[in-house]
């Protein structure tokens, strides 16, 4: 296995990011320790749709850099659609999921026909990608929604809690990656997509995983089990990486280095993309261990 030479901490952009994250650290605590007010929910909802919408147009933008023609109103639409089934189920179910997805394919496919006059052979790959962020946006980040939306009799907002959970076990992760791969990497994990992933960075990634979820254990959900702890770090932590690595084909295959391509973005830490692409695995997977696991609704 091919060796690369030892790198660096770059000092900098490490203070760019540590300071970006503790601002967003500061308000998104906040917004979590009110959790269980129907504000907070609605304001919450309002900050994953401000981020669909970054994410819709960051692929879409990538899209047309490869000669495609992605909608990004339709595709924000669709997500958004997603976004607002997740906020209202449980609450007689006004938006049930087969009516968002319906919704979502008229706009795509007969709003794309009728409204545009892209060639007719890149039809099919306008309208896929389209679709692939509506679902990759819609639902990665509609199940972060569903999560926030938890209310149990057993324990005090059990919804904040579970976000928490999420976004601790996730970035205690890529924090230990980024650490870890930069110093310590030498074995390249997949060269073809991302030269500067490891090995050695994944290893530290789980490791951090688990540590993240051992530390919501003791202080956040202290009904989990060591087991449950166990199976959650490496289950968020195999699926975060392989987020990241799907996102990562995407920018190779547009050939930018950031998602947001100077459009906004977050200072030190590139695009909403970036930013969201283990999470947008990780989130689904929590609430299907905590349902299937916990028998959470």
């Amino acid at each position: 296995m091919s060796s690369q030479p030892r790198r660096t901490l770059d000092r900098k952009n490490l203070a760019t990011r540590v300071g970006s994250a503790l601002v967003f650290a500061a308000g998104f605590l906040t917004l979590l320790y009110f959790g269980e007010s129907q504000v907070s929910k609605i304001i919450y909802l309002g900050l994953l749709a401000l981020a669909t919408w970054m994410g819709v147009r960051e692929m879409t933008a990538m899209g047309r850099k490869t000669g495609l023609n992605p909608s990004e109103v339709a595709g924000t639409l669709g997500a958004w659609l997603l976004l607002v089934h997740f906020f209202l189920v449980g609450t007689e179910d006004p938006l049930p999921l087969w009516l968002a997805l319906a919704i979502t394919g008229l706009l795509i496919h007969f709003g794309m026909l009728l409204f545009r006059k892209d060639p007719l052979p890149n039809a099919l790959p306008n309208q896929a990608v389209t679709w692939l962020s509506v679902l990759y946006l819609g639902l990665g980040l509609g199940f972060q929604m569903k999560l926030f939306m938890f209310n149990t009799t057993t324990r005090s907002n059990t919804g904040g809690r579970l976000i928490l959970a999420l976004y601790l076990i996730t970035w205690f992760g890529d924090t230990a990656a980024y650490f870890v791969g930069t110093l310590l990497g030498r074995h390249k994990l997949a060269p073809k997509v991302s030269p500067k992933k490891s090995w050695e960075g994944a290893a530290g990634n789980l490791a951090g995983n688990l540590i993240g979820a051992f530390i919501i254990k003791a202080f956040v959900c202290p009904d989990w089990s060591p087991v449950d702890a166990i199976a959650l770090g490496l289950l968020l932590g195999i699926l975060g990486q392989l987020g990241d690595l799907a996102e990562s084909t995407w920018k190779r295959g547009a050939d930018v280095k950031d998602s947001n391509m100077g459009m906004m973005g977050i200072p030190g830490h590139g695009g909403m993309l970036d930013r969201v692409d283990s999470l947008v695995f990780t989130a689904p997977a929590l609430y299907a261990y905590v349902h299937f696991v916990h028998g959470l609704n």
